[in-house]
């Protein structure tokens, strides 16, 4: 029997305004019934299209299980179960740095995240370990809002701006970056924070300069800064698009925090109008979020903290406790069901998982897999000598906070 697969045009016709929202649904479904594919890699072999998810799960541990311990699998937090479930390691992207750093006999790290992640995870592996990323088309679009080229003539107007005012400006870069952005700040003293430490790196850029230029989260900044006691008033932010970045001299002189414009598209849905439904509709719930939502959301909620810290924070929770959470719908879920003991919901209750991250799909997983064991390295990740130097630099000054 031949399976019919239909070409790309046919799906961009079936399709609407894929980017929107990948999924109305989490269930597990073939690679061709998925919403948004139109949107993703397409060079990956037709064959894969329409296989089954129990025939892709037969396949990926077959691969698995003749590759051994040459294979190591990184999974994120926020990727779907029926990815999260192959991995060796679960984590947020600092925990999975550390993972990454930590492998002494992979040969191979399959990183199940997005681009950035996986250049980190090169840069902090020997340099013969192959960093692989199932979906190629699996970036993110906080990353792609600090353009290299555009925060370097940033940092020339900045310094300019401040020549002869005696101050230092130190560069602090999310790990939501391009491998090229975390070389620039390694350069230049500056450090790589995840939103585990952002707090931290603070302390170490503050003890070195008197102001910090944080990209590419503008929310995670202001949070951090403004928990740090750093009044709004002196946190700016520098709007790429315009000339200066919009900001006067007297601006960027006052400024302590110099904030990118930049943010998560996840996390930019949730309001404090949600919260505020979430109380009334459920008497006494606790509210926590994460510090890539809006300064009035985090304010709203009482609580924030990173993925990991969101985990913890609940699972530790007494039972019949009750959670909404602002944060990707597939950790939710999981928590939701890890907790049985407990209501955990979303605070957004449209289904709507981090668009880049569910890109990353069993088919994509069983492709470069089935690549491995007939000798075919798919995807690769591979960062530069040059920015692989200075990246490391960047990275190893988080690495060594305390």
């Amino acid at each position: 029997m031949t399976t019919l697969v239909p070409t790309t045009e046919q799906l961009r016709t079936h399709y609407n305004d894929p980017d929107t929202c990948p999924s109305d649904s989490l269930k597990p479904v073939s690679l061709i019934e998925e919403k948004a594919f139109v949107s993703w890699q397409q060079d990956i072999p037709r064959e894969y299209l329409a296989v089954a998810p129990d025939e892709l799960d037969r396949r990926i541990k077959a691969a698995r299980a003749y590759l051994g311990k040459k294979l190591v699998i990184l999974g994120h937090h926020y990727q779907r179960n029926e990815v999260i479930q192959y991995a060796d390691f679960t984590g947020d992207s600092f925990k999975l740095a550390q993972h990454a750093a930590a492998q002494e006999e992979a040969e191979y790290v399959l990183f199940c995240g997005v681009h950035f992640m996986a250049e980190s995870a090169d840069i902090l592996t020997r340099p013969e370990v192959k960093v692989i990323l199932p979906n190629m088309a699996a970036g993110c679009s906080m990353a792609d809002m600090a353009d290299p080229d555009a925060v370097y003539a940033a940092w020339d107007v900045i310094t300019e701006m401040l020549e002869g005012s005696g101050s230092k400006v130190i560069p602090i870069t999310y790990m939501n970056s391009t491998a090229s952005l975390k070389a620039f700040t390694g350069e230049r003293d500056g450090i790589v924070c995840t939103s585990s430490n952002a707090s931290k790196t603070f302390d170490y850029a503050f003890e070195r300069g008197d102001k910090i230029f944080f990209f590419p989260d503008q929310h995670l900044g202001r949070n951090t800064g403004f928990a740090r006691g750093i009044p709004l008033d002196q946190m700016v932010v520098w709007n790429y698009r315009l000339p200066n970045g919009g900001l006067t001299k007297e601006q960027v002189e006052r400024a302590k925090v110099i904030l990118w414009q930049g943010h998560c598209s996840t996390h930019q849905r949730f309001t404090v109008q949600q919260i505020e439904k979430a109380r009334k509709e459920h008497p006494g719930v606790n509210v926590i979020v994460h510090p890539e939502c809006r300064w009035e959301v985090v304010q709203a909620a009482g609580q924030n903290g990173s993925t990991e810290k969101i985990i913890k924070t609940v699972s530790d929770a007494p039972k019949g406790s009750t959670w909404a959470i602002g944060t990707e719908i597939n950790l939710v879920n999981r928590l939701a069901q890890q907790n049985p003991d407990k209501t955990v919901f979303c605070l957004d209750p449209v289904v709507c998982p981090c668009s880049t991250m569910y890109r990353i799909h069993p088919a994509y997983i069983a492709w470069v897999l089935e690549g491995l064991v007939h000798g075919h390295v798919l995807n690769q990740v591979k960062v530069d000598a040059a920015t692989r130097k200075w990246s490391l630099v960047a990275l190893e000054r988080m690495l060594a906070l305390p």
